[in-house]
């Protein structure tokens, strides 16, 4: 905790240290990497500190010298329900008042660094505006995804109607807290070949799992397993920043993995699951036995199939490596994408400046289409033209042309030719599951791992989590759905963990999403396929709206750019178990000249 009345429990703790900086105006990052949700850029080089280098608290508790106290404000100045960023010499705290009660903690959120006083406050937890994020405000503790860390929390008293926030200046630099977590104590740990707990796929899901487990209290040994080369990374931002740097990306340190005895292989395929003998084969001949087992393996990108795709530069975007090839070739020459869903369009957007011309190419007649719809599909779709970006829509590619081998011209199936040195293909994904088809664990017919609301496969100790598994959505009368977006993938891991451990946890987050283009961000929440009608209210033309998907009499989505905290506000709402009915949100949308939200907080009809 960030306090300093009472002495805290010694822990041994590894604590990442990210220096004060100045207030980001823009949540999706520079192609800098300042964006680094964990790495702070001082004189161009990330630093992290850890307790063995000297943090700048020379005794293992806060002494009274190392905290600061002060009155913040008046007990009247702040109603209940409400926030407030208040200034603290050493930093800023979040101060709130819940049910006649303060509460202060950290004001940033810890994923990307969003100010949590413009989030929405409801059921004694805030979240982000600005991809969902919630936190307990009573500890602190992070409750939902996206990110990993959680908010320090401050102590806070009353002296003759004066509210005092004290909390140590180490804490207050911070402004994020890493759960208290266990080590491994396994004596076979690096060695032997066999584990306790084996997850395969090293994204979101397996390294949430992995986490979740060492801050339930598990020591014994965890083995983390991947295809790539690197230590888990913030792989959405790839398609939204190519040139970031495999270091700037990686979400802990390898610190952080030494520490908490989570053992990584990195370029480790699994090639058979034997559920009879619970042992896994890799690639290179190594078998590994397991006692619980989580499959996350994320999924493969979709290729061209047409004539010629074996020429050279012709990408998919899977790792940093691809991404950052993709700039390096791309600068000054003819870029063509292939597919206008949310890579394609974050990777055309991230191009428009680096490359002499882009050109998307796509199947609907406009982007996003099946996502957000006609209208807004089209909106995006004119400010990339503004852009310079070229589209060609309701056509696909029948031949990539070469030049001594190398890429030179995109044919379409309208027979247009499009002039092309760098082709980026982001036509979809399908399941990274063809390793399990002779084991037993179920598949379906498209390669997804059916699991239940505790991610449980159909094999007893078998979990699955992320991109590659269906599960009914709470919310959408447990509908079997599959929604490939790394918030879900968070909260998915964290079941997954929690029912190893016997915990009996069920999956009931809102899926939450974003994405961002030209600086601009577009946030989503809610489950909108089959949606028959969609309410808009703003401005499509300036891009400042709120679009409500409907399906019958019921909003089953939301999506918003330049309205914060709309979609977080819709996120509580849905979380909270209540409807909201396309009713409500038609007669907003007709009395509605202000913007006024106040009516989705009410109880509602």
């Amino acid at each position: 905790m960030g306090g300093c009345f009472s002495k805290p429990k010694p822990v041994e703790l590894k604590i990442e240290v990210v220096l004060p900086e100045k207030e980001r105006g823009k949540e999706e990052l520079s192609a800098s990497g300042k964006g680094s949700p964990r790495a702070y850029q001082g004189n161009g080089t990330a630093r992290h500190f850890h307790t063995e280098e000297r943090l700048p608290t020379p005794h293992p508790y806060p002494s009274p010298q190392d905290c600061v106290e002060a009155a913040v404000c008046h007990v009247k100045d702040l109603e209940n329900g409400q926030m407030r960023e208040v200034e603290l010499g050493w930093g800023k705290v979040l101060l709130v008042k819940d049910n006649g009660e303060f509460h202060a903690l950290g004001h940033k959120c810890p994923h990307y660094g969003a100010p949590l006083v413009k989030g929405v406050l409801s059921r004694g937890r805030v979240r982000c505006p600005w991809h969902g994020a919630c936190f307990n405000i009573s500890t602190g503790d992070l409750e939902d995804f996206p990110g990993l860390d959680s908010l320090h929390k401050f102590q806070v008293k009353i002296e003759k109607e004066k509210v005092y926030v004290r909390a140590s200046k180490q804490a207050l630099q911070l402004q994020r807290r890493t759960k208290v977590m266990a080590k491994c104590i396994s004596p076979s740990a690096g060695y032997s070949g066999s584990t306790n707990v084996l997850i395969v796929g090293a994204g979101a899901a397996g390294l949430v799992c992995a986490e979740t487990l060492r801050q339930e209290g598990f020591s014994d040994r965890i083995v983390l397993c991947t295809l790539d080369r690197h230590l888990p990374y913030d792989r959405p931002k790839l398609s939204k920043s190519l040139d970031t740097q495999p270091e700037q990306l990686a979400l802990r340190p390898k610190e952080f993995f030494r520490a908490y005895g989570i053992e990584v292989l990195t370029e480790a395929q699994v090639v058979t699951v034997d559920v009879r003998n619970k042992k896994v084969v890799f690639k290179d001949g190594f078998k590994l036995e397991y006692s619980k087992l989580l499959l996350a393996p994320g999924s493969s990108p979709k290729t061209l199939s047409c004539k010629g795709k074996e020429v050279e530069n012709v990408f998919t975007i899977r790792t940093p490596e691809d991404a950052n090839r993709v700039v390096r070739l791309a600068r000054g020459r003819n870029v063509v994408v292939v597919g206008a869903g949310f890579l394609g369009m974050e990777v055309a957007a991230y191009l428009t400046e680096k490359a002499h011309s882009v050109s998307v190419v796509e199947l609907e007649e406009t982007p996003f289409r099946r996502f957000l719809g006609e209208r807004v599909g089209r909106a995006l779709m004119k400010m990339f033209e503004n852009n310079r970006v070229k589209f060609y829509m309701q056509t696909e590619v029948s031949e990539l042309r070469a030049q001594e081998g190398k890429l030179k011209e995109v044919v379409l199936k309208s027979s247009k030719v499009v002039r092309a040195d760098v082709c980026v293909v982001g036509i979809g994904a399908v399941p990274a599951t063809g390793f399990l088809r002779q084991s037993g664990i179920g598949l379906d017919s498209r390669g997804f791992i059916p699991v239940n609301k505790m991610m449980q496969t159909n094999v007893p100790g078998v979990f699955a989590a992320g991109d590659a598994v269906t599960f009914p959505l709470a919310w959408r009368n447990n509908r079997r759905v599959n929604i490939p977006h790394w918030q879900m993938a968070h909260a998915q891991g964290r079941v997954a963990a929690q029912n190893m451990l016997a915990q009996e946890a069920e999956i009931s987050t809102v899926p939450y999403l974003w994405t961002a283009m030209f600086g601009k961000s577009l946030r989503y929440t809610g489950y909108g396929e089959g949606f028959d009608d969609v309410i808009i209210q703003g401005d499509l033309e300036e891009l400042k709206f709120v679009a409500f998907y409907t399906k019958g009499d019921e909003v089953i989505a939301v999506a918003s750019m330049n309205y914060d905290p709309i979609v977080s506000k819709v996120a509580e709402v849905l979380a909270s178990g209540r409807a909201i009915r396309k009713r409500e949100v038609e007669l907003f949308v007709l009395h509605s000249k202000t913007g006024d939200m106040s009516w989705l907080t009410g109880k509602g009809s």
